[in-house]
């Protein structure tokens, strides 16, 4: 424990706190004097249950914080419990909805924090702005949460938006493969069209030389249609804007057809060492060291960050309260990531907190996190809600990602 504070000293200037101490009073929902209660709906299981482990890591590093002693002498925040409510939506929206509204009516929680999926928050959304509660730093790039933040003022994003990611997807396609033809993966929902919006953005006036998309549904059971029509289609580069589970297929499937584009571009939220590995041994072999990706945070699976104090953290954190996790993990460090961007909003909406004060604190951010890549601010202010807004790309190559590019930084609308 004492070397987890000992690292920790590091990233208290982050916190942007100074030494204080809870009083008695509290007068929100979802907070008391000992503790501050909030929650949020994960695909535990279904289709995109491979995102599970993001909850978790979340919960541990909130432990952490509750187990440490602070900037102001006390546990938690400013004397604080923080208590994580979690509930399994299985990637479904009508599920995610019922669910959201345990959590305000039963448990009574002072904020939605970090729910996933587009579709899932999409949905929630109206409720949550309709009980006036903080529906925050949701685990979606969906670029609605900046753009239509007038409209659904409580809700919050954080990651970089999708149509900005595909955008850089585009642009490095146009420059770098000028002739080539490209053939799409995409999910058939709001997720899938962002980040085709943003590809075609980027792409520009060669736009024409998508060849093929193929679309599937979050309940089907493979992509085996879909990928024999895109080989079949004569692309050399390959875009999935996909889930996990159909992250892997499309590799393996690919190799089983015996294609293998020289260019793959795969999304960021599927393009982690974990799954790019777990594709590797599921049969796609090497296939997967053709891929493409951005990345917005420090990778733990890179050991040019092994002596870095944030990830030093991070890899403290996961040994003492998530030890089954893999800690080369992009998912569990992304769930540490935006716990901790959290830990810090809820010490900006100081000592006695509330729901009004820390959505406040949100549209006017602008703050380091230690766990980003340098040069990542979060920063919002007027009608410039996209908490984060820069990327990189990176090749992977036998489990590491290697930058080809600098740090670019775009507000996307």
């Amino acid at each position: 424990m004492r070397r987890v504070v000992l690292l920790a000293a590091a990233l208290v200037a982050a916190l942007g706190v100074t030494a204080s101490s809870a009083t008695s009073a509290a007068s929100e929902t979802g907070v008391t004097a000992r503790t501050i209660t909030i929650g949020g709906t994960y695909p535990l299981t279904g289709a995109a249950s491979l995102y599970a482990t993001i909850p978790v890591a979340m919960k541990a590093y909130f432990s952490y914080i509750n187990a440490r002693t602070g900037p102001d002498g006390k546990r938690g925040v400013y004397g604080r419990q923080i208590v994580f409510n979690v509930y399994d939506d299985g990637y479904a929206p009508a599920q995610a909805v019922q669910l959201t509204r345990k959590l305000v009516e039963q448990d009574k929680v002072f904020a939605v924090v970090g729910s996933l999926g587009t579709e899932v928050n999409v949905a929630i959304r109206p409720y949550l702005n309709s009980k006036k509660v903080p529906h925050m730093l949701v685990a979606t790039g969906a670029t609605t949460w900046g753009s239509e933040a007038k409209k659904y003022p409580w809700t919050t994003g954080w990651q970089p938006p999708y149509q900005f990611e595909g955008q850089l997807y585009g642009q490095a396609i146009a420059r770098n493969s000028p002739n080539a033809k490209i053939a799409v993966l995409y999910q058939n929902d709001s997720y899938g069209a962002d980040y085709i919006k943003g590809l075609e953005t980027g792409l520009g006036d060669k736009k024409g030389n998508i060849v093929a998309r193929e679309g599937y549904e979050v309940t089907a059971a493979d992509v085996r249609s879909q990928m024999a029509k895109l080989r079949a289609s004569g692309a050399n580069v390959l875009v999935l804007f996909t889930t996990p589970k159909f992250t892997i297929q499309a590799y393996v499937i690919a190799t089983a057809l015996r294609w293998s584009p020289p260019v793959i571009y795969t999304n960021s939220v599927s393009a982690t060492d974990t799954f790019l590995t777990l594709a590797r041994s599921s049969g796609a072999g090497d296939i997967v060291n053709n891929t493409y990706t951005t990345q917005y945070a420090k990778d733990p699976a890179n050991p040019k960050y092994d002596n870095d104090v944030s990830m030093k953290l991070y890899k403290q954190v996961m040994a003492q309260f998530y030890p089954k996790g893999r800690v080369t993990d992009a998912l569990n460090y992304y769930g540490v990531a935006v716990a901790h961007a959290f830990v810090q909003l809820l010490y900006k909406a100081g000592k006695n907190p509330t729901r009004a004060g820390i959505i406040a604190q949100s549209r006017a951010w602008n703050e380091i996190n230690p766990f980003l890549l340098p040069g990542n601010r979060q920063k919002t202010s007027g009608n410039d809600q996209f908490p984060l807004q820069c990327n990189q790309l990176a090749k992977f190559t036998n489990g590491t990602f290697t930058p080809v590019s600098a740090l670019k930084c775009v507000t996307a609308t």
